[in-house]
């Protein structure tokens, strides 16, 4: 990955760490030095990566003072589409698949280290932290195709997994039952990645999203059944009152 492209990868991580509310608004942000150690980069990364963020609204530098969250955030102007969870899964797997693609040829040594770590991150056990390697693990491909057009529907469609309630209550639905088989499916992904083998990363991309498809067949049908369990208890309940009564 060039500097320049590291440097946007790493804005967006502090973007998101103030989207998540790690950096309220009008609170300094850690030093250069730590931030660096924290997302694993060089310093002048996190300088370049800190002026592209002031240059978007994001913070503020202050000489002599120290780097700052912008007080009035810039708002985000691109609205979301009604999606089902099948619809941007499946939209998932033929935009990603492609980018697993091309990322395989153009993959840095740097790149594919980072990587590894995410997936030791997905084997703690600790679902939070999981979940958010998950997704650094896809941005990170889409990031290393080297196709800004890719990168901007990747980020378009996390989006959409995360923000449009439907879609997200059913993602938690599944991942609580797969978290074993998303770890292997990664390891694939990063296998074929780091072997530079596009068929193989975009057949693992596949599978992938072929597998999480089926899973989320299984949690629909299985939250269905929930709830016309729920609806006969009530039903059940108020029979049970109307009798006592007559």
């Amino acid at each position: 990955m060039s500097g320049k492209r590291l440097f946007q990868s790493v804005a967006e991580q502090i973007a998101g760490l103030i989207d998540a509310g790690a950096f309220p608004p009008g609170t300094r942000l850690p030093g250069e030095r730590e931030l660096a150690e924290r997302l694993g980069v060089s310093r002048v990364t996190i300088r370049e990566a800190e002026i592209a963020l002031q240059a978007v609204g994001r913070l503020e530098i202050k000489t002599g003072s120290g780097v700052y969250v912008s007080e009035s955030q810039p708002s985000e102007v691109t609205s979301l589409p009604s999606a089902s969870a099948f619809e941007v899964t499946e939209a998932r797997l033929l935009v990603e698949s492609e980018a697993a693609a091309l990322a395989a040829h153009n993959i840095t040594d740097e790149t594919v280290e980072q990587m590894s770590g995410l997936i030791e991150q997905m084997r703690t056990g600790d679902e939070d932290a999981a979940n958010e390697a998950d997704e650094h693990f896809h941005r990170m491909i889409a990031e290393a195709s080297n196709n800004a057009a890719m990168v901007h529907t990747v980020k378009s469609l996390w989006r959409m997994r995360e923000e449009l309630p439907a879609v997200k209550a059913t993602y938690e639905a599944v991942c609580v039952h797969d978290a074993d088989s998303r770890t292997a499916e990664h390891e694939a992904i990063f296998f074929a990645l780091r072997d530079r083998d596009p068929a193989a990363a975009r057949s693992a991309m596949r599978e992938h999203f072929h597998r999480l498809i089926e899973a989320m067949l299984d949690a629909t049908e299985r939250m269905a059944l929930e709830e016309v369990q729920q609806e006969a208890s009530k039903s059940r309940e108020r029979f049970a009152a109307a009798t006592k009564i007559a």
